[in-house]
């Protein structure tokens, strides 16, 4: 009896995931389809946002794959809390819906430094190129060639621009846009400014090379010598909640009262957490050292 019982449970539990499941599919098929609804206003927009991210690193991955993705690993996550009740289910799926914006961004900043390592190397040469061609355009050509991704696709970007009808200005205006570093920004107007006044280009250059490179070492002694300070800002930053984690596992409803207290417990709520975010974000501006 108790095992009819028990495989009669199985499979209404098979059978509740197969309705739930057709039900959602159906409904976001149909909400997706709707070329006036919402949800495909939305999707389109953050789609067409996430190619805007990855063109500009010469990634041309469709958005609506990593859409696809996320919806698909969303999926999952809900079956997988219908049948087996996945605890704080929710953190996973806040996880889906803003990893990929957060990985782009962490790659983005990743090919901003890798550049602004080769940028000193890149004017150098640059600056060699000019002293056996008088051509700045011949010279970003002979450049191109010695130089390694991703300053590469950069300068071939321009250079293609350049050849469809664009200035080398303009070109370089919009290699500085695309890329959106300080130290670029830097080295790009060194060039445009000595076209403009003439003078000794690859003096100029040389020296705007040696200044590159000095100023990196001086980020890589600031950034050594905080790098203890923002340790302890991260574990004082987790600390609350390895205790508020801690506090209830020992004693079973110690917070409670925080919750079930009325208005109080919630205004006390929210004045430690405000204290925590004042805390956090004045120690990153007092770490923040700028050079």
């Amino acid at each position: 009896m108790n095992s009819d019982l028990s495989q009669t449970t199985i499979q209404l539990k098979w059978a509740s995931l197969g309705v739930t499941s057709f039900a959602l599919f159906v409904g976001t098929w149909l909400a997706a389809a709707d070329e006036s609804g919402p949800v495909y206003r939305y999707a389109a927009r953050y789609t067409a946002s996430l190619e805007r991210k990855l063109r500009p690193m010469f990634i041309f991955t469709p958005g609506r794959v990593i859409a696809y993705g996320q919806v698909a690993a969303a999926f999952l996550v809900i079956m997988g809390h219908v049948l087996f009740t996945i605890e704080f289910y929710y953190v996973i799926l806040g996880f889906i819906a803003v990893g990929p914006s957060v990985y782009i961004e962490y790659m983005r900043r990743q090919r901003v430094l890798k550049l602004e390592e080769q940028l000193d190397n890149f004017i150098l040469a640059l600056a060699n190129a000019l002293k056996t061609t008088p051509s700045i355009g011949a010279a970003f050509n002979s450049v191109a060639a010695v130089i390694s991704n991703p300053m590469q696709q950069e300068v071939d970007l321009a250079i293609k621009e350049m050849k469809v009808g664009s200035t080398l200005d303009q070109a370089l205006l919009h290699m500085a846009a695309r890329v959106g570093s300080r130290q670029l920004d830097s080295a790009l107007s060194s060039i445009l400014i000595g076209r403009q006044v003439g003078g000794n280009l690859p003096k100029v250059l040389e020296t705007t090379a040696g200044t590159l490179r000095e100023m990196r070492r001086l980020e890589g002694v600031v950034r050594t010598k905080t790098a203890e300070g923002k340790m302890q800002l991260w574990v004082i930053a987790m600390m609350p909640f390895a205790l508020l984690l801690g506090l209830n596992v020992l004693w079973p409803g110690y917070f409670a009262p925080l919750t079930h207290g009325g208005i109080t417990g919630y205004l006390i709520i929210i004045a430690c957490t405000s204290f925590w975010v004042a805390s956090i974000v004045l120690a990153r501006k007092v770490l923040n050292v700028d050079i």
